[in-house]
């Protein structure tokens, strides 16, 4: 399964390379776009939860480390 790496930049300026276990990543978000906070975690729990169902369907588990990003992005956003 095709791993992607991705950075984002927090509305402070603040730059976070991410991790997504699957390219859907690549479907919710456009480089240099910009998105509204409440938009970004929106497409962040969606898509990362939609690579987490992929690596439980080819596994027989959920992606951890997809579900470890998304506890950090939210974290991080409650700031």
């Amino acid at each position: 399964m095709p791993e992607i790496r991705f950075q984002i930049e927090w509305p402070d300026g603040a730059q976070e390379m991410c991790y997504s276990p699957s390219l859907i990543i690549k479907k919710y978000f456009s480089p240099g776009e910009t998105y509204s906070l409440e938009d970004f975690l929106s497409r962040s729990r969606t898509a990362l939860n939609i690579a987490s169902d992929r690596v439980q369907a080819k596994y027989g588990f959920p992606c951890g480390r997809a579900m470890g990003q998304l506890q950090q992005i939210e974290n991080t956003s409650a700031q």
